[in-house]
């Protein structure tokens, strides 16, 4: 049941990190030039993650990691509300919050460390 739980929070937790390169490109789609940022952004946002905060990034580090997830998941929580829509940067907010708070529980990081 454990393992069952575990795999669900980290799936929750991909799903936060896909939101949060939406709420970029969400931006970018309110932005000039529109056709660029739209794809730029999250692209961005994503190599960003991919180099220092995904578990096998090539330059993250112990405050490297962390830095740049609260960093990416702030900056797409700005994105969303100065985009006009508060309502979903706020959730956004409270779901990243949570799914990542409870992917540092014990159960759960040792998922991550097995893989």
């Amino acid at each position: 049941m454990h393992v069952l739980l575990g795999w669900s929070v980290l799936t929750l937790v991909f799903v936060d990190e896909l939101l949060a390169m939406a709420a970029v490109g969400i931006w970018g789609w309110d932005r000039d030039p529109r056709w660029l940022l739209v794809w730029l952004l999250p692209l961005a946002a994503m190599t960003a993650w991919f180099l220092f905060a995904s578990p096998k990034a090539p330059y993250g580090g112990g405050l490297v990691r962390p830095t740049v997830k609260v960093v990416v998941f702030a900056l797409a929580c700005l994105a969303l509300w100065d985009a006009g829509q508060e309502g979903w940067a706020v959730a956004l907010l409270v779901f990243s919050v949570v799914v990542n708070g409870l992917a540092q529980l014990p159960a759960i990081r040792v998922l991550v460390d097995e893989r």
